[in-house]
């Protein structure tokens, strides 16, 4: 919470170039189908929430813009490739994915339903594993380290070379 009251989110790309803060209330979190989200975002939907309302700063970085339609712009970054807005004449978007805290940004509805892929409501009936129990057939797994941000703010990424 910030020294008024009003929560703040953080959250940034996956190579840490880009990084935002967010203070005051989230708006309507969603999640759209439509072709072009699946296409922006490389995946099946997009989760995304309004930042309307709420004070959005760029706090490392700032991210570059794909125009995809007359109306739409959408940031992403430059250097990693992970999408972080979707602009329209109504406000500002923010991929719920690239928040610190994802888990906290519940989507209340979904739009686009129309594009919406036909095994996508099944997904959650597939079998699932833990990551590590594909050991045996991806043995890499086991001494894989992760190259992107954590998720909290850093003074300065990536952190300095120890000698």
């Amino acid at each position: 919470m910030s020294l008024d009251n009003r929560p703040i989110y953080t959250g940034g790309c996956q190579c840490g170039a880009v990084r935002f803060r967010v203070e005051g209330a989230l708006g309507d979190a969603s999640i759209c189908h439509c072709r072009m989200c699946q296409k922006a975002f490389g995946s099946f939907y997009a989760p995304l929430v309004s930042v309307r309302g709420a004070k959005l700063d760029w706090t490392r970085g700032e991210p570059k813009y794909f125009r995809s339609s007359n109306h739409v712009d959408r940031g992403f970054c430059a250097n990693c490739g992970t999408p972080l807005t979707f602009t329209a004449p109504d406000g500002v978007g923010l991929a719920i994915g690239a928040f610190d805290n994802p888990a906290e940004i519940v989507p209340l509805i979904q739009w686009g339903t129309e594009a919406k892929l036909p095994y996508v409501d099944t997904i959650p009936q597939l079998p699932g594993e833990d990551t590590m129990a594909d050991i045996s057939s991806a043995p890499y797994l086991a001494d894989l380290v992760s190259y992107q941000h954590p998720d909290h703010d850093t003074e300065q990424w990536p952190p300095k070379e120890k000698s």
